[in-house]
């Protein structure tokens, strides 16, 4: 790959990460990026047709970014072995991950917080330990909208109704988002989500 530029505050891949790419052909970020929404689309129809249950789960967190990224990437629904410029260390992505879903099903069963609040200190909770070497974002917005779905019986996010994966105005707002939910403050966050 010869042009793999990445839009600003995304996490770089590693080059023991990149010669995981399985369709060699690629040689620029456009066509990684259709190869890889390719593959999301066949993991929401994945999604439709099977309805998931257990979603707290790492096997589902897994296997779910398998099937987002599995037709792309060797790595897929692995977890990331390398430190980024975002995340916990990538050895406790396990213990931070299994505290998440144990604190989101307190936050659901003692109705912590309204069920769009959840949701979304969920995703930003994921996309903060960043379990995988890429895609986190993609994976983490995908993930509130099945457990919205699934287990608290809202519709999905809009999620600015932009695609957060390019540079943009829209990008920068959710960062921006993002960035003051890591202070606690997710007043922004919960209006990006349903913008």
């Amino acid at each position: 790959m010869t042009e793999l530029n990445y839009p600003q505050d995304a996490t770089p891949l590693d080059p023991s990460e990149v010669v995981g790419l399985i369709p060699t052909h690629i040689t620029t970020r456009a066509e990684l990026d259709r190869w890889e929404q390719d593959n999301i689309n066949e993991a929401l129809a994945w999604i439709e047709g099977h309805k998931p249950k257990d979603v707290l789960t790492e096997s589902f967190m897994k296997l779910l970014h398998r099937k987002m990224f599995g037709n792309v990437w060797k790595w897929a629904g692995k977890f990331r072995q390398t430190e980024k410029n975002i995340g916990a260390p990538w050895y406790r992505i396990p213990i931070d991950l299994k505290q998440l879903c144990d604190d989101v099903e307190y936050w659901i069963e003692d109705k912590t917080f309204p069920e769009d609040e959840i949701a979304a200190r969920f995703h930003h909770r994921l996309v903060s330990i960043h379990l995988f070497p890429n895609g986190n974002g993609r994976h983490a917005r995908l993930m509130a909208d099945i457990l919205l779905e699934t287990i608290l019986n809202k519709p999905r996010f809009t999620w600015g109704k932009a695609n957060l994966t390019e540079s943009g105005d829209d990008r920068k707002r959710y960062i921006e988002a993002l960035i003051a939910a890591d202070g606690g403050e997710y007043k922004y966050l919960l209006e990006f989500v349903r913008s």
